[in-house]
């Protein structure tokens, strides 16, 4: 297989072996550094606590929206408008001041037969 830039091959070869070199004799053979921006090596343990934390938090919140969203429902379900029956529209109707009482009379007879 012929390569096609193996100048820029051995370059990066070079950086990254200078690199890990410098690094490995740096700091006592561990090849690493400090961690980044300086935390030290603890702050790993500190970092993995706060993400199990990040992930608990939003596992419950989705347990909890979930349960939300289904007891609303189930509510909703329960104590959903129900449809007036013609009876009761005519009822509010001559309550209100509507129809008279001989209107009131009249339908209300002719819905109940």
């Amino acid at each position: 297989m012929k390569m096609l830039f193996p100048g820029l091959v051995s370059v990066l070869g070079l950086v990254v072996g200078a690199d890990s070199e410098a690094l490995a004799q740096g700091y006592g053979g561990w090849g690493m550094g400090p961690g980044m921006m300086g935390w030290g090596y603890g702050m790993g343990w500190l970092w993995m606590i706060i993400m199990i934390v990040f992930w608990v938090a939003v596992i419950v919140g989705i347990i909890l929206l979930i349960r939300w969203i289904i007891l609303s429902m189930k509510s909703t379900s329960q104590h959903g408008i129900q449809e007036e029956s013609a009876l009761d529209i005519l009822k509010k109707r001559y309550a209100r001041g509507e129809i008279d009482r001989e209107e009131f009379e009249q339908r209300k007879k002719d819905l109940l037969s």
